[in-house]
């Protein structure tokens, strides 16, 4: 086991733990979580053996293997599995000493000693070595192809991913994963998320993405107050438990400053008075003992919400035949290459969708959104869009495109230069930049922070299309859910690529897969999606080839089910399997109801204010005629659009009349 004893623990002059205790059992899966600065990494140090406590000691078993995730990869001419192999490095170390042995002139004590280290490279499973890291790099999103290519051939983004396939590779008894998605696409993470549940050592993750948290880990180990707090169950199971412990907190606070307001009445009429003064010092020293209660997080949460847009064309778009892909120049004869990506889109956009864009990375997700947003221009085909639209775009790498000697003050001013300086600093008071933050450069922020920027000056812009791709990128669990509510609320409409499923699910009422070229819609919901990328994707990933004496019972034809009596449980077993195919059917088809049956009720307040408005007989005076004009046009447009609905509204509840 793991065992933390009156830990202390600061950097520089911050505190970090106070007199830490807990326990963690072989074979846990912790999810280890607090804010940002709280020091999860800084835990994960002295478990690494990099940092010591100030005080305190911490113990697991010393024959434990450790493995970790590097943070650096070097750009080396070594192949891609061949380095995610090092990860096994007790197979190394066994490769290096057969090698060391043969390379010594033949012996009868040699031969025996090469003999034993082939016997122990058996038991190491150095033949189905090669095998094992392929099913790895193939789950995280390699090909076939890539494989045998020099690290460094590959990006940043895909040598982290090298890094922790090396990690996984390693037969060890603690793993340690510092924010393991935040480098994968939806596809991998659900690939991870499944060798994770099967890996037997103790597990400690780091991770903002809650649907992991979630699918991973049995215990979460919460760092809050330089205390760690270990709790049963997954992450939901810590939110419901934190919330009855911040429920009880509150009213122990309120019990608390009524015994303190009594305490101090009680000094303050007496303190002065001779024959009480005794008392009151008593009490003066009751009330410094009295223990302070942490104050309760939930009012201090970040939160924010996009503004209303100002107009909403419909269609907001429409793509006939469209190529997207990109166009380059040849620098020697200036003829033009054309690489397509996604060919034949034929897509529109409109009013209030709410699109989850699905597919692996590298299929041509963000090409698209390029594509819709203008960045490209499209290979093929056409692409006209609605007068009046306004596209908010928050690019996989927006971060890396602020101005980094700037502060975020600038940053809003650059894009509103017309607006009084109080009312930008204001607005970005409502995204956590206060005081001298706002004109401070960015440069020294976090990743969060500087995603929470971009999404400010998103959110000032009024948009009715909102193109996201990979938002949650930076972003802490806190943020992410307000990001998550924001977009629930959102008016407009939305498409948005996510590794973050917990906002997919919360955001999104329909799917589009972009897969093999194509532009294709999905019907159903992302454990549909999940079943649907291991069936045809992961499969051979997901677990190991099987052995040769199993392949031809696998093999062995099907028994007709016309031959086969089939009993009670097998017929309650169909039944039961019939009843999830109809509610995997109906839930796409009851989220989309409920979000029309949201949106008519916020056009129908509109139009009743409208009609209270147009009620008043000051209106119709000569004076108030540009007024009239808009509130009619307004009304007329809310009407069209109460209509259009209801009509989807009622195409819907056939559909879940149908899938009954």
């Amino acid at each position: 086991m793991i065992r933390l004893q009156q830990v202390i623990l600061a950097r520089g002059t911050k505190p970090l733990f106070d007199s830490v205790d807990v326990t963690l059992n072989p074979g846990d899966k912790i999810g280890l979580i607090g804010s940002n600065g709280a020091g999860k990494s800084s835990l994960f140090a002295m478990l690494r053996g990099e940092l010591h406590p100030d005080q305190g000691s911490i113990e697991f078993p010393a024959k434990w293997q450790l493995a970790h995730v590097a943070q650096e990869t070097p750009p080396l001419e070594r192949s891609a599995i061949d380095y995610a192999i090092d990860g096994d490095v007790a197979l190394r170390k066994l490769e290096a000493e057969l090698a060391d042995l043969e390379a010594q002139p033949e012996s009868h004590d040699n031969g025996i000693a090469i003999g034993n280290l082939y016997a122990a490279l058996s038991d190491a499973d150095a033949y189905t070595v090669r095998s094992r890291a392929e099913q790895l790099l193939i789950g995280l999103g390699f090909k076939l192809e890539q494989l045998d290519q020099p690290i460094a051939s590959f990006s940043g983004g895909w040598r982290m991913r090298l890094n922790l396939a090396q990690a996984l590779m390693c037969k060890s008894d603690l793993l340690l994963l510092d924010e393991p998605t935040n480098h994968l696409d939806l596809d991998a993470i659900i690939w991870l998320e499944d060798w994770l549940k099967r890996y037997a050592g103790t597990l400690i993750i780091i991770s903002h993405d809650r649907d992991f948290l979630d699918g991973v880990v049995n215990v979460i180990v919460h760092i809050d107050d330089r205390k760690l707090k270990r709790y049963s169950g997954n992450y939901s199971a810590f939110e419901r438990q934190r919330a009855a412990q911040l429920e009880l907190a509150q009213g122990m606070i309120e019990k608390q400053n009524r015994k303190r307001a009594h305490l101090q009445s009680f000094i303050d009429r007496f303190k002065a008075k001779a024959t009480k003064a005794k008392q009151a010092q008593s009490r003066i020293k009751a009330l410094a003992r009295m223990e302070e209660l942490a104050p309760l997080r939930a009012a201090a949460e970040f939160s924010f919400e996009f503004r209303e847009p100002l107009s909403a064309p419909n269609p907001m778009l429409v793509m006939e035949d469209v190529d997207c892909g990109y166009r380059t120049e040849s620098k020697t004869d200036h003829s033009f290459t054309e690489k397509k990506i996604v060919g034949g889109v034929n897509f529109s956009l409109q009013i209030g969708q709410r699109i989850g864009l699905l597919g692996v990375n590298g299929a041509g997700k963000s090409t698209l959104i390029k594509t819709i947003v203008g960045d490209i221009p499209p290979l093929a085909g056409t692409m006209q869009t609605g007068k009046g639209l306004s596209i908010g775009y928050f690019a996989q790498h927006q971060v890396e495109m602020l101005r980094h000697d700037e502060s975020p003050l600038w940053h809003l001013a650059h894009i509103a230069p017309d607006v009084r300086e109080q009312e930008l600093r204001n607005f970005l008071g409502g995204f956590n930049f206060p005081g001298t933050m706002v004109t401070s450069p960015i440069k020294p922020f976090s990743g969060g922070e500087k995603a929470r920027l971009a999404l400010a000056m998103i959110v000032w812009q009024r948009p009715n299309l909102l193109l996201l791709d990979e938002p949650t990128n930076h972003l802490d669990l806190e943020t992410r859910e307000a990001l998550t509510e924001a977009l629930a609320q959102f008016e407009g409409t939305l498409v948005v690529v996510s590794h973050d499923r917990h906002l997919l699910r919360a955001t999104t009422d329909q799917f589009i897969i972009v897969a093999d070229g194509k532009l294709m819609p999905f019907d159903g919901d992302l454990d549909d999606y999940k079943d649907w990328l291991f069936k045809n994707k992961l499969e051979n990933a997901a677990s190991p080839a099987l052995p040769e004496k199993n392949k031809e019972k696998n093999n062995l034809p099907q028994v007709s089910p016309v031959t086969v009596k089939i009993d009670d449980k097998e017929q309650r077993k169909r039944d039961a399997e019939e009843r999830q195919r109809l509610s995997a059917l109906r839930k796409p088809i009851e989220s989309r109801i409920k979000r029309l049956e949201e949106q008519m009720a916020k056009l129908n307040l509109k139009k009743t204010a409208l009609d209270q408005l147009l009620a008043d007989s000051d209106i119709y005076s000569d004076q108030n005629k540009e007024k009239l004009k808009t509130l009619l046009l307004d009304q007329a447009y809310l009407l069209k659009e109460v209509e259009q609905m209801e009509s989807d509204w009622l195409e819907q509840q056939e559909l879940l009349e149908a899938a009954k």
